[in-house]
C-alpha cells in the first residue's frame, strides 16, 4: 500500500506544470543557462527533485526491509 502511494506520487511529479528533473545534472544545467531569470521555476524544480529523491529513498528502504523480513522468515521456518 505504501509502495503504491510512493509510486503514484513520483508519477504525479512528471505531470505537473513545472517539470521534475530526472537527474541533478539537468537541474544544474537549467540553473546555469537561465542566468537568474525564471528563479521561481528553478526553485520549484529543486523542490520537486528533492521530493522525488526522498520518495525514492523511502521506497528503497521499504524494499530492503521486505527482503530482510523474508530472509528472517525463511531462516525461522
Amino acid at each position: 500500500m505504501l509502495k503504491t502511494y510512493i509510486k503514484q506520487e513520483i508519477e504525479k511529479l512528471d505531470k505537473g506544470i513545472v517539470a521534475t528533473p530526472k537527474k541533478y545534472e539537468y537541474l544544474e544545467s537549467f540553473a546555469l543557462s537561465n542566468q537568474g531569470s525564471c528563479d521561481i521555476i528553478l526553485m520549484q524544480m529543486g523542490i520537486n527533485y528533492g521530493y522525488k529523491i526522498a520518495l525514492e529513498n523511502v521506497l528503497v528502504e521499504i524494499e530492503k526491509n521486505q527482503i530482510i523480513k523474508e530472509g528472517i522468515r525463511k531462516l525461522t521456518e
